[in-house]
């Protein structure tokens, strides 16, 4: 089960690409978009994340800091940023391994990947909206900023 709609959302610390922690709590005061995603690399996982990048200043404009979560090594994120270039914090929940996507509910035990689980967290740090979707399929960045642009 997904952290619930009204919840506070769960704290967290993890490494970005460059090897920096980055904190839930640090970036209260404005609402993050947290995307889980299951690997770096894979074909749905790259397009997904190259949406976010080529519609980064919107989001942004409409005042979200992204972080995108993987159990990918930070060495990992950081070949996978550089070659792609992406413009937002790719976070490592390497170890211990898919701690903070359990505790969100969007790790996936049999694969050892978090599933494709998307959470807006407002400004205050409860969760606003989340969505659940199948790994197959690539998410919806307009609806992201929908839902931005949708917050109090």
């Amino acid at each position: 089960m997904t952290v619930p709609v009204g919840a506070d959302a769960p704290d967290f610390t993890l490494q970005d690409q460059y090897g920096q922690d980055t904190s839930l709590a640090a970036l209260r005061g404005r609402p993050v978009l947290l995307v889980f995603y299951p690997l770096a690399f894979s074909g749905v996982c790259s397009g997904e994340l190259a949406d976010l990048g080529k519609r980064h200043g919107e989001l942004t404009e409409a005042g979200a800091e992204i972080l995108a979560v993987s159990v990918d090594s930070v060495f990992a994120l950081r070949t996978w940023s550089d070659r792609e270039g992406f413009p937002f914090a790719l976070l490592s929940d390497f170890w211990p391994h898919g701690r903070v996507a359990d505790a969100y509910g969007v790790f996936d035990h049999e694969r050892g990947t978090a599933r494709r689980g998307t959470f807006l967290v407002d400004a205050g740090g409860v969760v606003r909206w989340s969505v659940l979707t199948a790994a197959s399929q690539p998410r919806d960045v307009g609806e992201y900023l929908d839902r931005l642009r949708g917050l109090d």
